[in-house]
């Protein structure tokens, strides 16, 4: 990669070439789809806001399928590795077997890297197809804790030597009640883990001035892991930016009015959330979770705006940042080039945010604006809207190119 260079990270922050070597994986299956037609949609933005000062150089490392077949392994070290050197990375989706095989290399990934945080920002498009009446007054971001909960994959199976070891000394020394036979997994929720990702959420909130940010759990059932979520994080926001937050009780204290440049810390319970966000989604604007809520969370604010393929993320730690498409690998529709590249996409937009190269950010959203509001869409959106123009996935990007300005 003689012609680019890596970006670095000092200190938190990030050092940014004018042609940053970024590593992509291609994804599974329609990945081959939506790769090209995302990658042709990024560069087309850098260099119309740039005027060709910027670029970014590709590099394509393996995961998944095609690194199963070229090397063997679903997850080469190599890939790994990449990701730590060139710190920034992007990928499409990857194929993972329910019930047995491989563990999803998604929850690998972000374990390896220690990337802590899943940021999944939901916002409605006008004139996708929703099935909600008024799907434009959702606009949150959900930040979810990645590393632990039960997606650590502490867990085993059924009539296992090593379930049975473990059920024997809980029934027997901690007195607890357990059936006989029964699979058994640990949630471990962490002081640390909790409160980097609460401190990570009020970083965004304070930056980009949102409110309130409501930290979402079940700590009325589960009072000293998802309850222990709660508490580490009003934690946060008392002791570290207790200059700019109001808790609910407070507020009730100023009258209901939270003062300009305060940002406002509520909590709710989780099965609470997905009614709230419902039936009083301006109410909430950042949300903070621990990670099964959270992915419960994305995806249910997903489909209020028109499902997971306009929905995009990013999982980032201290040192490294992956942004990916949210949905899953459609091998159905694989090489058929009719795919909805839009979350990969907006994935890509946060990509460039994150780069602090928000003039070609804003391009893309723009450009994505005006093409579905020109109704030439993918077969997803187009048999849904009415008066619409059917294109392939590799036109929608092109449209979205000139859409640009």
């Amino acid at each position: 990669m003689s012609n680019g260079e890596k970006v670095t990270i000092k200190d938190g922050k990030l050092n940014i070439p004018d042609h940053p070597i970024i590593p992509f994986i291609e994804g599974d299956g329609i990945g081959i789809d939506i790769w090209p037609a995302t990658q042709h949609v990024l560069d087309g933005a850098v260099a119309k806001a740039f005027g060709g000062k910027k670029k970014i150089v590709w590099k394509e490392i393996l995961a998944g399928e095609k690194a199963n077949k070229l090397t063997g392994n679903w997850l080469p070290d190599e890939t790994v590795q990449a990701i730590r050197d060139y710190v920034v990375a992007i990928k499409g989706p990857l194929t993972t077997p329910v019930g047995g095989g491989i563990r999803s290399i998604n929850v690998a990934l972000r374990q390896l890297l220690d990337l802590y945080a899943c940021i999944r920002p939901v916002r409605y498009f006008e004139g996708v197809p929703s099935p909600v009446k008024e799907p434009q007054k959702l606009n949150v971001v959900i930040f979810r804790e990645n590393t632990e909960d039960v997606y650590a994959g502490i867990e085993w199976a059924a009539g296992s030597v090593e379930a049975e070891k473990l059920r024997n000394f809980l029934v027997h020394d901690m007195k607890a009640k357990i059936r006989d036979g029964s699979a058994i997994g640990i949630k471990p929720m962490s002081p640390f883990g909790s409160k980097r990702l609460a401190r990570m959420a009020f970083a965004y909130a304070k930056t980009q001035q949102r409110s309130p940010v409501t930290i979402v759990h079940k700590g009325n059932i589960m009072k000293f892991t998802e309850g222990g979520f709660r508490q580490w994080s009003y934690e946060v926001a008392a002791e570290e930016f207790g200059d700019v937050t109001v808790t609910e009780n407070a507020l009730k204290e100023m009258g209901g009015q939270l003062p300009p440049g305060k940002i406002l810390v509520n909590d709710r319970i989780a099965d609470a959330m997905f009614q709230m966000l419902l039936l009083r989604p301006t109410d909430y604007n950042i949300i903070c979770t621990p990670n099964l809520n959270g992915d419960y969370l994305s995806d249910a604010c997903a489909a209020q705006v028109g499902g997971l393929g306009m929905a995009p993320g990013a999982n980032i730690g201290d040192e490294a940042a992956c942004f990916e498409a949210t949905h899953g690998t459609a091998p159905v529709h694989a090489g058929k080039n009719k795919a909805n590249p839009t979350s990969l996409i907006l994935s890509g937009v946060m990509m460039l945010e994150h780069l602090g190269w928000n003039k070609a950010a804003d391009m893309v959203v723009k450009g994505i604006e005006r093409t579905i509001a020109q109704k030439t869409v993918t077969y997803d959106l187009e048999r849904q809207m009415s008066g619409a123009s059917l294109v392939s996935c590799s036109q929608y990007a092109e449209n979205i190119v000139k859409n640009m300005g």
